[in-house]
């Protein structure tokens, strides 16, 4: 039997809800209504337990980083607990371990600043939230910062944009791993059809 390969969302303070729970959704919807495609999901925080995300909802991560299982890709999100990441050497250093281990790594809204402030995206392509691409070329100025793009795939790294921009990574995400027909299958069974009313 082939071993199950796990993905791990991050959660943390202050992060931004949908960053979480709109690639949860999709990724969760794909490994539990097709299982044999042999991947599972789970949310992983710096110490396990109950998190509070930035609008109040709390979440209860499955695992801590400790006792998270070996990842074959990471989802970071964004919000306002990213502010004070740019700055903490210990949390920007297990980043980088996860580069070292991890094949996948992927980022919403301004968890690619965090990215950015562990050297990730030097000299890569990369984008964020629309009211933070400047923050992101400050932060290392090799950047290609793509303004316009929903998500940008550069192989290894994956960064998209705010929020709702998530989803459609999550999707890419389910492309690249299991392939378009499996995506297809997720956005269907997700009714996700974007017609913004507004």
């Amino acid at each position: 039997m082939t071993a199950i390969k796990h993905i791990g969302i991050v959660v943390f303070a202050d992060a931004e809800e949908l960053d979480v729970v709109g690639p949860w959704e999709v990724l969760a919807f794909w490994t539990l209504k097709f299982p044999k495609d042999g991947y599972d999901v789970s949310c992983i925080s710096a110490a396990g337990g109950l998190v509070q995300c930035a609008k109040g909802l709390v979440l209860q991560a499955h695992h801590s980083f400790a006792d998270a299982p070996p990842l074959q890709a990471l989802v970071y999100p964004g919000g306002e607990g990213t502010r004070t990441q740019l700055n903490d050497h210990g949390r920007l250093d297990w980043i980088r371990r996860q580069r070292d281990t991890v094949p996948l790594m992927t980022s919403v809204c301004t968890g690619s600043l965090v990215y950015a402030a562990a050297g990730l995206l030097s000299h890569r392509p990369a984008t964020t939230h629309w009211a933070h691409l400047d923050t992101l070329a400050q932060l290392d100025p090799t950047i290609d910062v793509r303004r316009d793009q929903r998500f940008v795939d550069d192989g290894d790294i994956i960064t998209s944009a705010g929020v709702s921009a998530g989803i459609d990574m999550a999707l890419h995400l389910v492309a690249r791993l299991a392939g378009i027909d499996r995506a297809r299958d997720v956005r269907r069974g997700i009714q996700y059809d974007p017609h913004p009313p507004v």
